[in-house]
C-alpha cells in the first residue's frame, strides 16, 4: 500500500515536473526528453539478449565519480546500460566514456521514471542480471522490481548524510515505512565511510561495507590540466576560480569580486566564475553586467586567436561551456568551491585537490561531511562559513603564496591516501555474484532433489 500511494502521487506530480521544465531556458524540456520513449521503458529496437550490468548514475557529479567502476566493468567484459535522468549528466557519460560507448561496451539511456509500468519494461527489455546504484539513488519501484526478478541491488560509493536519513524517517511515518522497505531491498551498500555506513544500516540496508568514495579515483584528464597550467603561465597574473556556483552564490560572489578589485591596487587577479548548471549562465552574465565588472565569456575566449591581448583588459572569465573543469582547476592558483555557501550541500572538492590546488569551502556540506571533515584534520583544505571569509582568505593567499601551495601539496596528498575505492568495490562486487549463483545453484539442486 505505501508503494501504491507513492506512485499515485508520482504520477499526479508528472504533469506538474514537466511543465517546469518547458518553462526552463537552455533547451528546456527539449534538453530533457521528459516524453522520450524510454523514459516510459519503450524502446523500439530489439536487445541483443545479452544480460547487462544496470549502472544508474543521475546527472554529472555521479557519472564522474561513476567513471572508473564503469570502466573497470567494461575490462572485465561486462556490457554496461547507463542510465541517466538529467541531459547534462547524459552529455557527460557521452564525453567521458567515448571509447566505452564506440566499442559497444557502454549503452547510455534515459532512465525509466520510477512508475512500476515503466520499470517492469525496461526490465523486459534489458533484463540486466545486476544494478548499481551510484551515491543514494534509491527508488522504490526500481528496487521492488529489481527483486521480483532476482536480481542484486548494490548501492555503490553510497552516502546518506544525517538530514537525508532524518527525512527518510519522515517520510517513513508519513507513508508506512515506504523507504525503509526500499532500503531493505537494497543487496548490498558499499559506503564512503563508517558514519555512512551506520545511517545505511539504520535507513535499513541490512548488508553494509566501508569501501571508500569513488571520486578520489577520479582520473582526471592530463591534457585539459596541462593546458590550464601552460594557460595560467601564459596570463602572468594570479586566478582565481570560483567553481561550481548553485542557486544564491552568484549575486554574493559578484558582489566580493566587485569589492576586491575596487579596494585593489596594482596588479589584480584573474576571476574565474564558474556556475554549476548550463541553465543559470546568462543569469551570471546579467549579474557580472549589473555590477560593472569587465568580463567575458569563455566560449568566446577559447575560440578566440587573440583570447591573451583581450585577457588583459578584463577581470572576470564567466566559465560558459561544460565539461572544462579540469582545465580551470588548472589554471587556478587558487579554488573557492561553491553549492556550499548556501544550503546546496557542497560539491565536489576532491578535483581541485588531486590537482594540487589550495581549496576553500563553504559552511553547508553535508552532502560532503566525513570528506570535509578528513580533509580539515590533514590541512588539505580551508572551510570558512560566508563569500566574505573566503574572499579574506584569498587575499591572505595572494599576499602569501606559499601558504596557498602547502594547503595545495596537503591536499594532492590527502586524495593519494584515498586511493583504491573503485577496486574494492569491484572485489565486493564479484564476491556478491559468488555468493549469488551459488545460492540459485543450492536452491536449483533443492528443486531437483
Amino acid at each position: 500500500m505505501p508503494r501504491l500511494i507513492y506512485t499515485l502521487l508520482l504520477l499526479l506530480a508528472a504533469p506538474i515536473v514537466w511543465l517546469w521544465l518547458l518553462s526552463r531556458g537552455r533547451g528546456g524540456a527539449a534538453a530533457w526528453q521528459p516524453w522520450a520513449a524510454e523514459r516510459f521503458g519503450r524502446f523500439p529496437q530489439p536487445w541483443d539478449g545479452r544480460q547487462p550490468v544496470w549502472v544508474h548514475a543521475v546527472s554529472v557529479g555521479e557519472v564522474r565519480a561513476a567513471k572508473s567502476l564503469i570502466q573497470a566493468l567494461a575490462l572485465k567484459g561486462e556490457t554496461v546500460i547507463l542510465t541517466h535522468l538529467t541531459p547534462t549528466g547524459r552529455a557527460e557519460g557521452q564525453r567521458i566514456l567515448t571509447d566505452e560507448i564506440r566499442r559497444g561496451q557502454v549503452w547510455q539511456q534515459w532512465a525509466p521514471y520510477d512508475f512500476q509500468g515503466s520499470m517492469r519494461r525496461f526490465w523486459q527489455h534489458f533484463n540486466p542480471r545486476l544494478v548499481i546504484l551510484i551515491e543514494r539513488e534509491v527508488w522504490p519501484n526500481l528496487v521492488h522490481v529489481a527483486r521480483e526478478q532476482s536480481a542484486p541491488i548494490v548501492l555503490a560509493s553510497a552516502r546518506l548524510s544525517e538530514k537525508s536519513l532524518k527525512q527518510a524517517r519522515w517520510i517513513d511515518r508519513l507513508f508506512g515505512g515506504l523507504l525503509h522497505d526500499t532500503y531493505q531491498g537494497i543487496t548490498v551498500a558499499l559506503a564512503q565511510s563508517d558514519a555512512d555506513a551506520q545511517r545505511l544500516f539504520d535507513a535499513g540496508v541490512a548488508q553494509v561495507q566501508v569501501c571508500g568514495n569513488l571520486k578520489f579515483d577520479m582520473q582526471l584528464p592530463h591534457v585539459a590540466v596541462q593546458a590550464g597550467q601552460h594557460w595560467r603561465q601564459r596570463l602572468a597574473r594570479p586566478v582565481v576560480a570560483i567553481a561550481s556556483t548553485r542557486e544564491g552564490e552568484d549575486k554574493p560572489m559578484v558582489n566580493q569580486i566587485k569589492a576586491y578589485l575596487e579596494a585593489s591596487h596594482g596588479a589584480k587577479p584573474l576571476f574565474l566564475l564558474i556556475p554549476r548548471h548550463p541553465q543559470r549562465f546568462n543569469e551570471a552574465a546579467r549579474l557580472l553586467d549589473g555590477a560593472s565588472c569587465r568580463y567575458a565569456r569563455w566560449s568566446v575566449l577559447r575560440d578566440d586567436p587573440a583570447s591573451d591581448e583581450h585577457l588583459k583588459a578584463i577581470d572576470v572569465v564567466l566559465g560558459d561551456t561544460m565539461g572544462e573543469m579540469p582545465f580551470f582547476y588548472g589554471a587556478a592558483d587558487i579554488a573557492v568551491v561553491g553549492g556550499s555557501f548556501e544550503r546546496h550541500g557542497g560539491q565536489n572538492f576532491i578535483e581541485a585537490c588531486a590537482i594540487g590546488t589550495p581549496v576553500i569551502v563553504g559552511p553547508h556540506t553535508y552532502n560532503f561531511a566525513d570528506a570535509v571533515a578528513s580533509a580539515n584534520q590533514a590541512g588539505a583544505i580551508v572551510q570558512v562559513q560566508s563569500p566574505e571569509q573566503a574572499f579574506e582568505q584569498v587575499k591572505q593567499w595572494l599576499v602569501s603564496p606559499e601558504a596557498a601551495q602547502h594547503v595545495g601539496s596537503q591536499g594532492k596528498s590527502w586524495v593519494i591516501n584515498h586511493l583504491g575505492a573503485t577496486e574494492r568495490m569491484m572485489q565486493a562486487i564479484v564476491e556478491l555474484e559468488g555468493g549469488v549463483s551459488e545460492t540459485s545453484a543450492s536452491a536449483h539442486e533443492q528443486r531437483q532433489q
